[in-house]
């Protein structure tokens, strides 16, 4: 349900600054319920990310923070794939910053939510989407 009215009016919503986003169109759209009492400890995480990005010349996750409605918590919006170079870039990035990487990102962020997706999206316009099906 989540998915069937708040990405569709934040994908439309944010379609404009794609572009400050990086150049790649694919972007993820990730939905978190985060775990009791570790919203201020997620978001710190996120900005802690987002210092990486800075530290790799990337721009920053789009944070969309919940207003009231649906049970989510927070809305990020980031670019879907990174350039080998721009990967290689946050890794070195994370090391310094001392941000676990493989396994143990994913047991040591896990902690934070209770509920997570993720939708792999275009960011494009009616018009361009529609030159497809010509």
């Amino acid at each position: 349900m989540i998915s069937r009215f708040i990405v569709p009016l934040l994908v439309s919503g944010v379609l404009t600054a794609a572009p400050a986003l990086g150049d790649s169109k694919e972007m993820v759209i990730e939905i978190y319920r985060v775990a009791p009492g570790k919203h201020e400890e997620f978001l710190r995480q996120i900005a802690l990310y987002d210092q990486a990005n800075a530290e790799a010349g990337l721009p920053p996750r789009q944070l969309f923070v919940h207003q009231g409605g649906a049970s989510w918590d927070f809305v990020i919006l980031q670019p879907a794939h990174h350039t080998d170079e721009e990967s290689d870039k946050l890794d070195a990035a994370f090391k310094k910053l001392g941000i676990p990487q493989g396994a143990k990102f994913f047991i040591n962020f896990r902690q934070l939510i209770a509920e997570h997706t993720d939708t792999n999206v275009e960011a494009t316009t009616a018009a361009e989407y529609l030159k497809k099906l010509d």
